[in-house]
């Protein structure tokens, strides 16, 4: 099952697989890259500031084969002596540990990036369990090390065994050479035979990153049934957010109608739409579309404007304009200014005869709507005669 799990995996990880690895401390690494960079940080910074080494380290060898009497019988001057020794030491050390530490971090940076993570360190049965451990050394990836481990060893050794060949005679005048000369000469071919060593760990990093780069990746490849999984958790259940979108259209349709018996008149079809307005000279620019709808919804504007009192005009044309062109909200368009404002007027005047008497207005019959408004009068020209 495992295999075919494996098999399965044909996708590579997104980007929240990706970033969930790194949370748990699962970034790419080679060991040989940090083993190079390291080596080559030593020489280069014992090359550098090995006269600031060598300066303070025969200092400390000067004062360290040098004793007084005193200081055999007063423990106080072992310690403070032995507490300068060290600080000189560490002062003496301290480019080439530099160095060491910012080519050791250097590694893994130029990897997988700076990363802290806690899970890392979390302690794990699994990394101690011997059949986990087994598993891996009989792994692909065992085999993968395995190999790698012997074709270093061959490379590295044989360099090596060159460079004592290509040095043999100097290491054999060694010992006719004065103190001075001998150490410089010693110097001069263990930093070579390091440099070679190095360019060794570099060929075989060279290798080893990208195999290390695919196998990270590899082990990180998804099935399509993992992606559309969690591409469910990320956008959410459809179902889930087919109730939600249908919730809040109820609630949406809810405010609407809530809406309906503050309107100053309903624009009806008269069967087919409906469209409430309302305006509020101090806080409207213009007419405002607070309810509409077609069919059945249109159906419960005009009963609950009937039941609250709301005027209901019947204007065909402008009642398709203003459902075509005006979302519940929104200010009538500009276009529509002219006609609608023929209607308020009748409102108004309607509203006047209502709590005053009088003369009833005349209800507006045959509004004019701009041509290309109603999309009920382009059909109607479209169709044959």
């Amino acid at each position: 099952m495992a295999e075919e799990n494996d098999e399965d995996k044909t996708e590579p990880a997104s980007e929240r697989r990706l970033q969930q690895a790194r949370e748990e401390g699962n970034v790419p690494q080679s060991r040989e890259l940090s083993t190079f960079l390291v080596m080559m940080a030593g020489v280069l910074g014992i090359w550098v500031s090995w006269r600031w080494m060598y300066d303070h380290l025969n200092g400390i060898l000067r004062s360290g084969l040098s004793l007084e009497r005193k200081a055999a019988f007063d423990h106080m001057v072992m310690i403070d002596t032995f507490r300068a020794i060290t600080g000189e030491a560490l002062l003496a050390l301290a480019p080439l540990l530099v160095a060491l530490v910012i080519a050791a971090v250097a590694a893994p940076v130029m990897l997988g990036g700076l990363l802290f993570s806690s899970k890392a360190v979390t302690p794990d049965l699994n990394r101690v369990n011997p059949l986990s451990g087994i598993k891996r050394v009989f792994s692909l990836h065992g085999l993968a090390e395995l190999v790698k481990g012997l074709l270093k060893s061959v490379l590295v050794g044989g360099v090596g065994a060159w460079v004592l060949w290509h040095y043999r005679f100097e290491l054999v005048g060694l010992s006719t050479m004065s103190l001075e000369s001998a150490s410089a000469e010693t110097g001069r071919i263990l930093l070579w035979a390091t440099l070679s060593l190095s360019s060794c760990l570099a060929v075989v990093a060279l290798v080893d990153v990208p195999f290390q780069l695919w196998r990270y990746y590899s082990q990180l490849k998804m099935s399509k049934q993992e992606l559309k999984q969690e591409m469910k958790e990320q956008d959410g259940d459809p179902q889930i957010k087919a109730q939600i979108r249908a919730r809040q259209r109820e609630m949406a349709r809810r405010r609407m109608m809530d809406a309906v018996p503050k309107a100053d008149v309903v624009v009806t079809n008269p069967t087919h739409f409906a469209v409430a307005l309302k305006y509020d000279s101090a806080r409207m620019g213009a007419p405002t579309v607070v309810a509409k709808g077609a069919d059945l919804v249109a159906h419960n504007i005009r009963e609950l404007a009937r039941t609250h009192g709301v005027p209901l005009l019947e204007a065909p044309p402008l009642a398709r304009a203003l459902f075509r062109h005006a979302e519940v909200g929104d200010q009538v368009p500009a276009a529509l200014y002219t006609a609608v404002a023929e209607v308020m007027a009748y409102v108004y005047q309607l509203n006047h005869f209502l709590s005053d008497g009088g003369l009833p207005p005349e209800q507006p019959h045959d509004i004019a709507i701009p041509v290309g408004m109603d999309p009920g009068a382009a059909s109607s020209a479209a169709q044959p005669a």
